[in-house]
């Protein structure tokens, strides 16, 4: 097997010649002129005059040698719902969502904004936008909808697509009424919406504007339509950043480059085949579900499993249930969403057969040591990190195993990515920090295919908010903590924004919460930075303890943050102690296991949230309120 670090340097030192040859593991409709342009940096154009269709190479490709095959498997434990399509079928749904748009007016270059649940719908309409050459920009189906009409406005799409109603834990979200206001409150007017009604929610419609999908899906039930060939650097999707506060920022995303990189992770990252099946436990309105959920399994020729639902409902065993049932050989979730099981009943763990599974990989923030070797040695499965963003749309730090056999460390993602020339840097100068020393993640131009192309509108934007951060350096601040060892193996420490600086002693929040999470009766922790008169800052943290009767009495509960303001001291001093700890059943977090901890910091501070959270955490936000304000 080839090394990792030779495969590493020719993709950084020779990035046309490397991208090149991974642009054979898709198709082309025509061939690039060129494999990269950099002539106006920090912008990077890849594939100059290659024309290709993601539809094409997820769904069209296959027809061919695994029509038959599986292609998106659904399940609903809300709705205690499964269905499966082949890839023949796939491309039959797909074809017909695309002839219902473009009856509906939408065209090449127009946008189509998808506010839906985990559905199948959803994946259906997000390939028939890139099949017809229009831009997709799905919108996490829980922003309410002051949230939703800032992008409607920002995105200014031809057609919206919806649904009725998503659920949750068993409690029914109606769409359509948070839908309706957010259009009454963008100054956007779209031309159409599309909906999807599954029963669950009524739902009314205006004439002339609402459509049912399913009449308009029997009227095209045997529609082709063809894949629109599309430059490489034309526009496939805008994806808003989570925690976007004023307007939003429309994180733009090529085709080709895009299509590339997926393909290259699939098999150098994840050491996929086809025919394997892939098992993404997130939502098709992150970055995760747009790269692992739907577009890089299918590209790979994998059977892909769409999941609606919570890993505790029915039971803690859920998720292996799925993977013994459906042969699931590669699983993807959060480190926050395994914390959740580990509240559960140990003999979860082992009421399934897992034999199928090859490998757990966990990304979406980082995974502290003690999580990371509990997982591990419950499923006995590797359990492999990654680090990336919203911006990068695939890993920045992995472990590339399909090219060398490379050590895991537990509490490190890994080695920089290929193509990435990724560096800590010092947050002043923006020079190199020797192995050890705390920087900022970084990177140098250009980015390798599959990163943002710029932000959707707003190219001064792009430039002053992520390549602008060191003065006299072309760099890209990933606004990331990072530190790496003598073998390169980087350790993700949290947000530059997340550091809390109190009385002049800069402390990261991540430090704090794995102290507190030693404890043995903490379950869970968000530890965030509060405004102080005094000392400008103090840390704050909610905790879940692992026994609700010990944090069930005032007198428990002082007890318990006593013992657990003792164990930080006693691991990091005095000086970062929390002021408080407050004790909830429930912390906020995405339906991928992202911590939303903005939003905390809000509610914390005394401020609306507004644009940092989603109508599902009302209930949480609430429990973190009163557990600071209790009501009189």
């Amino acid at each position: 097997m080839a090394s990792y670090q030779a495969f590493h340097a020719r993709s950084v030192d020779e990035p046309g010649p490397f991208w090149s040859e991974q642009a054979r593991l898709v198709d082309w409709h025509a061939p690039a002129a060129q494999p990269l342009d950099l002539s106006h940096p920090p912008f990077s154009r890849w594939f100059v005059g290659g024309l290709t269709n993601l539809c094409h190479n997820a769904v069209d490709r296959h027809l061919a040698e695994r029509g038959g095959q599986p292609a998106l498997i659904h399940v609903s434990t809300e709705t205690g719902t499964e269905s499966a399509y082949t890839y023949a079928q796939l491309h039959d749904e797909v074809n017909r969502m695309a002839a219902v748009m473009q009856a509906l007016g939408v065209r090449r270059g127009d946008r189509v904004l998808i506010y839906m649940p985990m559905i199948p719908e959803a994946a259906f309409a997000m390939l028939a936008c890139v099949r017809i050459g229009a831009i997709h920009s799905v919108v996490f189906g829980g922003f309410a909808s002051a949230s939703l009409a800032t992008r409607i406005d920002d995105a200014r799409p031809a057609l919206v697509v919806s649904a009725d109603a998503g659920s949750r834990a068993g409690k029914v979200i109606a769409y359509k009424p948070l839908l309706d206001e957010a259009l009454h409150l963008a100054s956007h007017a779209p031309a159409s919406v599309l909906l999807v009604n599954r029963g669950l929610a009524p739902m009314s419609m205006q004439e002339g504007r609402d459509h049912d999908y399913a009449a308009l899906r029997e009227r095209h039930a045997h529609a082709r339509i063809p894949c629109v060939w599309l430059e490489s650097n034309e526009p496939s999707y805008i994806l808003y950043t989570s925690g976007t506060t004023g307007k939003p920022k429309g994180v733009q995303r090529d085709t080709g480059g895009y299509a590339v990189a997926l393909a290259a992770s699939m098999r150098h990252i994840f050491c996929a085949q086809a025919g394997d099946v892939m098992f993404t436990t997130s939502d098709v309105g992150w970055v995760v579900g747009h790269s692992y959920i739907v577009y890089g399994p299918l590209i790979a020729g994998m059977t892909t499993l769409m999941y609606e639902g919570t890993p505790v409902r029915p039971d803690g065993a859920i998720w292996w249930k799925l993977v013994e049932q459906y042969g699931v050989t590669h699983m993807f979730s959060a480190p926050t969403a395994i914390r959740v099981l580990k509240k559960q009943d140990p003999e979860t763990l082992r009421r399934h057969d897992l034999s199928t599974l090859r490998t757990l990989f966990l990304a979406g923030e980082p995974l502290d040591e003690p999580t990371a070797r509990w997982i591990h040695e419950a499923i006995r499965k590797p359990v492999v990190d990654n680090y990336w963003q919203t911006e990068t749309g695939w890993p920045m730090l992995a472990l590339p195993r399909g090219v060398e056999d490379l050590p895991t460390k537990f509490g490190s993602p890994g080695l920089p990515v290929y193509g990435y020339r990724l560096k800590i840097v010092d947050e002043q100068t923006g020079e190199p920090c020797p192995p050890g020393r705390k920087g900022v993640v970084a990177l140098e131009a250009p980015l390798p295919p599959g990163c943002m192309s710029t932000i959707w509108g707003d190219d001064e934007r792009y430039v002053s908010t992520y390549w602008s951060g060191f003065p006299g350096k072309l760099l890209y601040s990933s606004f990331d903590w990072g530190i790496q060892d003598e073998d390169g193996y980087v350790t993700i420490l949290g947000r530059t924004d997340d550091v809390i600086n109190v009385a002049g002693h800069r402390l990261g929040t991540r430090e704090i919460e794995e102290s507190v999470s030693s404890h043995p009766d903490i379950a869970e922790v968000a530890v965030v930075g509060v405004q102080d008169a005094l000392k400008g800052q103090v840390a704050m943290a909610f905790a879940i303890a692992r026994s609700a009767d010990r944090a069930a009495t005032p007198e428990g509960r002082m007890q318990l943050e006593g013992e657990v303001m003792q164990t930080v001291e006693r691991r990091l001093g005095a000086v970062a102690r929390p002021a408080r700890v407050f004790f909830v059943n429930a912390l906020p977090k995405t339906r991928s296991g992202k911590l939303l901890r903005r939003a905390i910091q809000a509610i914390a501070e005394g401020r609306d949230p507004g644009d940092l959270t989603t109508i599902e955490d009302a209930g949480a936000l609430r429990q973190l309120k009163d557990a600071m304000f209790p009501p009189a």
